[in-house]
């Protein structure tokens, strides 16, 4: 039987965080509440996919993790094209 968050660690609650801020980030972009083009958005799921991807690594999921690198590139190019938009205007 499982002891569920008795067992949890230090990296399984990086990875909470981590979840949270993606979470949070959606939420405020779904309700209009940050643009997608607002740098602090790209930090939200950059901080997140390193947080997660931290927690994956001791605890691994090839899948998962797979995904956080995507996540991780991908909010990478959004925060710097959003930051060179910022800088031009």
């Amino acid at each position: 039987m499982s002891e569920g968050f008795a067992t949890l660690i230090w990296s399984d609650y990086l990875g909470f965080v981590g979840v949270a801020m993606l979470i949070g980030a959606y939420a405020a972009l779904q309700t209009g509440k940050i643009q997608a083009t607002n740098p602090l958005y790209s930090l939200l799921n950059l901080g997140a996919s390193i947080l997660i991807g931290i927690s994956l690594i001791y605890n691994f999921n090839a899948a998962s993790f797979i995904i956080e690198v995507f996540w991780f590139i991908i909010s990478l190019v959004g925060l710097i094209r959003s930051l060179k938009k910022n800088q031009a205007d």
